[in-house]
C-alpha cells in the first residue's frame, strides 16, 4: 500500500512540475511551432 501511495505522490509531483520545467527549457509546443513572421489575412 505504501508503494502505491508513493507512486501516486510521485505522479502528482511530476504532473505539476513538468510544465514549468519544460517551459524553462523552451520545449513547449508553442515555442517550437510558432515563428516570428506571421501573415495576417
Amino acid at each position: 500500500m505504501k508503494v502505491m501511495i508513493s507512486a501516486f505522490v510521485a505522479a502528482l509531483v511530476i504532473a505539476f512540475a513538468a510544465p514549468p520545467m519544460l517551459n524553462q527549457f523552451g520545449w513547449s509546443s508553442a515555442e517550437q511551432t510558432s515563428t516570428e513572421s506571421v501573415s495576417l489575412d
